[in-house]
């Protein structure tokens, strides 16, 4: 019996393969690698470089990619079909894997995805993990506040079409090219020089529709974007409070319950205790 407890209590090879792979010191050599790999790929657009350590730096390349297919390996031979549960690891492997695409030919294209393997540091540090959960809860906000975007963008680019389109129509000749300008307005690159001000030369009060176009879908709708994103942010992290708190709570309660069993037997013994010694017995060994 108390073998097989043991046996029980014995963690298996998968488990253990798997607690290596998640370690610390595992986790910390890949985030290295990942950074060095992102290093060499930059290099790698440099004629000058390549042709004095091009070799050198493939061959790098092709060993870092090695290690991170191994490390991807590991973790599918530790979890198991689980390991396809989680987003992250899915994320890893498809990075990892379009990596691996040959490079050549009509698929010679995907040789610049290689730098999706820096993104690999999104699924490695748990702060930008927190940072990219926080942006797809925010998603269903952000696409109500892209729709009013659309919106705006829609009445104002008929609006100015209209008002402008006949005198710029390289500018507002269409809904399409009112669109773009607007976007360009939106951005403040060369808006007030470049558009507006040309504009005024034949519309004097044409400030009384682009200052308020500005406002609007420059400062007023970003801050919305920033605010729904802040808010997702804020969401998460008192959520995950409240299951800190819980787990500590439920931790408390256990070791409360376990120690409250411990006095009942240690009361139990000394009424025991106090029988035998009543009824005049000598105590045991």
């Amino acid at each position: 019996m108390q073998q097989a407890g043991r046996g029980q209590n014995t963690p298996s090879l998968r488990q253990t393969l798997g607690a290596w792979v998640e370690s610390k010191s595992v986790q910390n050599f890949i985030i290295g690698l990942i950074v060095i790999n992102a290093i060499i790929l930059g290099l790698e657009t440099s004629p000058t470089i390549m042709a004095h350590i091009g070799p050198q730096l493939i061959a790098l390349d092709t060993l870092i990619l090695g290690v991170f297919v191994v490390e991807i390996g590991l973790k599918l031979i530790a979890q198991g079909p689980s390991f396809f549960r989680r987003g992250w690891n899915i994320f890893d492997f498809l990075v990892v894997g379009i990596a691996l695409v040959p490079a050549s030919g009509p698929l010679a294209i995907l040789r610049a995805l290689r730098i999706l393997r820096v993104l690999r540091l999104l699924s490695m540090l748990p702060r930008l993990r927190f940072v990219v959960e926080a942006l797809l809860h925010s998603l269903p906000g952000i696409g109500s506040i892209a729709l009013l975007m659309v919106v705006v963008y829609y009445v104002a680019a008929v609006m100015a079409t209209g008002l402008f389109g006949a005198s710029h129509p390289e500018w507002f000749g269409s809904i399409g090219h009112s669109m773009y300008t607007l976007f360009q307005i939106m951005t403040l690159e060369s808006w007030s020089m470049g558009i507006v001000r040309p504009v005024m030369e034949g519309y004097p009060y044409a400030w009384l529709f682009f200052i308020p176009f500005i406002l609007i879908a420059t400062f007023t709708v970003l801050n919305l974007f920033i605010a729904i994103i802040v808010d997702a942010m804020q969401s998460m992290h008192e959520q995950a409070v409240k299951q800190e708190e819980a787990a500590i709570t439920e931790v408390l309660h256990s070791e409360g319950s376990h120690i409250e069993q411990e006095l009942r037997a240690v009361r139990e013994e000394l009424r025991s205790l106090r029988t035998m010694l009543t009824q005049g017995r000598s105590l045991p060994d």
